[in-house]
């Protein structure tokens, strides 16, 4: 007696992929509110994050899926996702850097 059958391993790949959706879905709802908080166009960090997650899901789901279009689109996707948080990252650390140098003038 198998635990999982054929239907349940797709259903379970299935809710995989609509998980990896609504991830990266959600970015812009993340990216919507920040920017009528600010009431300007605006990305928050968190939208890099939310990418990612949904990105990653997603490319797995399509390994699964066996489709190498939508593995090269996630995947180059993923990239510039983590290159964005990467060039956040240094942004902050310049500007705790200035600020340190300010402090320490002052």
């Amino acid at each position: 007696m198998t635990l999982l059958t054929t239907q349940h391993v797709d259903e379970i790949w299935l809710a995989i992929g609509l998980l990896g959706q609504l991830m990266f879905c959600f970015r812009f709802v993340l990216q919507w509110l920040a920017s009528e908080k600010a009431q300007d166009s605006v990305i928050p960090d968190q939208f890099w994050y939310f990418s990612i997650a949904g990105g990653v899901i997603l490319f797995f789901y399509a390994m699964h899926k066996m489709d190498p279009v939508f593995m090269l689109g996630q995947g180059m996707g993923i990239l510039i996702y983590l290159r964005n948080l990467q060039l956040i990252k240094e942004r902050e650390q310049i500007h705790v850097n200035i600020v340190g140098e300010r402090k320490e003038t002052a």
